[in-house]
């Protein structure tokens, strides 16, 4: 049975473990900022999101709730429907590209649910200010804990500011205002769902054939006919 389900396996699996060491190794090792620049345009800045993905914010402390029990509940429904998908036998390259984006959800949810329970700093949201705020120093896997379950936030690293400039004064909306592409910072996970739901996109034609068991039943009797031909002829 599990041969069956290989595929969202070793994706989902896979998925995970690369996102998760990524997120605690820079977590125990580098306070929030910059950690590298391999170029100007690559660049590995540590942040903790406490919204949504690729630094989105939502709802501050109860907005961030709801998120991660949406989160749950839209995983779960996840994994039934890769069942539904594997057990009907669609394109592989559609299960897989579900199993990437579910991964990626679930790579998150861990943030949500664990990390302010196993880490002792966490940027945490302050009602007085009503926003987040940041702390000083590096995180360790000592102490209480910085948040209560569903409360921990999203480890966050990937930073590619590709290209930089600066809107005409005569162009709409954003006229003489910088902008910056691709501004957000996000991880591993979040590049999961985001190579899943493009892959998605771009082999939905090849992913949506399917075989009509109609013209499998008449190429059928078509062969068939053609075997009885064959034979009456060669006796005649």
């Amino acid at each position: 049975m599990l041969k069956r389900f290989k595929i969202p396996l070793i994706t989902i699996f896979s998925v995970l473990f690369i996102d998760q060491f990524i997120k605690i190794y820079i977590k125990l090792n580098y306070p929030l900022g910059e950690v590298g620049k391999l170029a100007d345009w690559c660049v590995i800045h540590f942040t903790e999101n406490p919204g949504m993905a690729f630094g989105f914010e939502f709802g501050g402390d109860f907005g961030k709730l709801a998120l991660s029990v949406f989160r749950i509940l839209a995983c779960v429904a996840g994994v039934f429907y890769i069942r539904h998908i594997t057990k009907n036998k669609e394109h592989w390259g559609f299960i897989f590209s579900v199993s990437l984006i579910l991964a990626g959800a679930i790579g998150n949810i861990l943030d949500s649910a664990f990390y302010g329970l196993i880490f002792d700093k966490g940027t945490m949201f302050n009602a007085q200010f009503n926003e987040y705020l940041p702390y000083d120093g590096v995180a360790s896997l000592s102490g209480n804990g910085y948040a209560p379950s569903m409360y921990g936030c999203v480890v966050d690293m990937f930073y590619f500011p590709i290209v930089n400039g600066h809107f005409p004064d005569w162009f709409p909306i954003w006229g003489g205002e910088d902008f910056q592409f691709f501004r957000p910072i996000f991880n591993f996970a979040d590049a999961a769902i985001s190579g899943g739901v493009i892959i998605i996109i771009l082999f939905q034609k090849k992913f949506s054939k399917k075989t009509d068991p109609e013209q499998v039943e008449n190429s059928g009797e078509v062969k068939q006919e053609n075997n009885s031909d064959g034979i009456l002829n060669s006796n005649s």
